[in-house]
């Protein structure tokens, strides 16, 4: 999941390339802890899933959202230091799960706006609102595959937006709790409506399942154009995330590099095409870096998280703390680790 527009905003180059030796045979990481700069403040339930938004006036107001994944749940925003903003927040959403952004979606011929999105898996919906007055343009939500007959397969969880470098159309990327073996992701083009709505469009169904576990974490690497899931027991697995390029597997990784469950992903991607691709290990309790032009393993790091799922990361410096860009990962303490992005090089 990659927020690259920038106005006025200019970008850090540079990744770290140590390879990190470690054991799977612990569930607690031994390797040396780097410690978050920001702990937020709690939920009221159960943190899950980060989505970061930078202000384009003043990169030190932006706000990280994320998902409060419960029956009463929501979504809560924060501001840089960790606490809650209240007025930006969106709450009574029935289990949220996970929630992405992008930039300038046209809501009219004349006007744009910032969207987040999110799963809402109780009522087999996605909500899309404006960011940041944080307004409805759903009309209440939209059903997600209710096409398919086994009621069981209906019910959201993960989700990556997507801003096409081909044509600048806007694509949700949707995953379920539980799917076929094919076609378990399906992909819908997000259009502009009457009345400030957006529409929705399912344009292609694709993504192999290992039905070993289940798959939750999607990132989209807008300006490469490809999509990342995990495969949560059997790997972190890529295709082409623009629909006329085909539904083909095109790489399939990671799958010694886990304890167990392989989780959230952080795609942290820099103007000159470098960058790194950040999964959770979960049980394990550390994250695994792969080069994001090679998809090779380059790192290992202990950042003190507990059970991670989630993840995000933006590499535009946002104020004194977080100079070369943030990373947020969800706590199972119902926080989120906010991290200057230097410290996972």
């Amino acid at each position: 999941m990659i927020y690259s527009r920038m106005r006025n905003l200019k970008y850090i180059a540079g990744i770290g390339a140590a390879v990190v030796l470690f054991s799977c045979g612990s569930k607690k990481s031994q390797l040396p802890e780097i410690k978050p700069d920001i702990i937020t403040e709690h939920v009221k339930y159960d943190t899950d899933d980060p989505a970061i938004w930078i202000n384009p006036e003043d990169a030190s107001q932006s706000i990280v959202f994320g998902t409060d994944k419960d029956t009463d749940g929501g979504i809560f925003a924060f501001d840089l230091e960790g606490k809650i903003i209240p007025e930006k927040s969106i709450p009574n959403i029935q289990r949220p799960n996970n929630v992405d952004l992008r930039y300038g979606f046209p809501v009219t011929d004349s006007t744009q706006t910032d969207i987040i999105a999110f799963t809402e898996r109780e009522r087999k919906m996605l909500r899309i609102y404006s960011v940041p007055d944080m307004q409805p343009l759903d009309g209440g939500g939209f059903p997600v595959f209710a096409d398919d007959a086994n009621e069981e397969f209906q019910y959201p969880m993960g989700v990556s937006l997507y801003k096409s470098a081909v044509d600048g159309a806007f694509y949700a990327i949707v995953g379920r709790k539980t799917g076929p073996l094919e076609n378990y992701l399906y992909q819908y083009k997000i259009t502009t409506k009457a009345d400030s709505l957006v529409g929705f469009e399912l344009v292609r169904k694709f993504g192999n399942f290992s039905g070993k576990k289940e798959i939750e974490a999607i990132a989209v690497d807008d300006a490469m154009g490809f999509v990342y899931y995990s495969d949560e027991g059997d790997s972190v697995k890529k295709y082409y995330a623009e629909p006329s390029k085909g539904n083909e597997q095109l790489a399939a990784f990671g799958q010694k590099d886990f304890l167990e469950d392989i989780e959230g992903i952080a795609i942290a991607a820099y103007e000159d095409g470098s960058g790194m691709i950040i999964v959770s290990d979960q049980q394990q309790g550390q994250f695994n870096i792969y080069d994001r032009k090679t998809n090779e393993l380059i790192n290992v790091l202990n950042l003190t998280t507990t059970e991670t799922d989630g993840c995000e990361a933006v590499t535009v410096p946002l104020n004194d703390t977080f100079k070369n860009g943030l990373f947020v990962a969800m706590n199972d303490d119902g926080t989120f680790y906010y991290y200057d992005l230097g410290k996972l090089k």
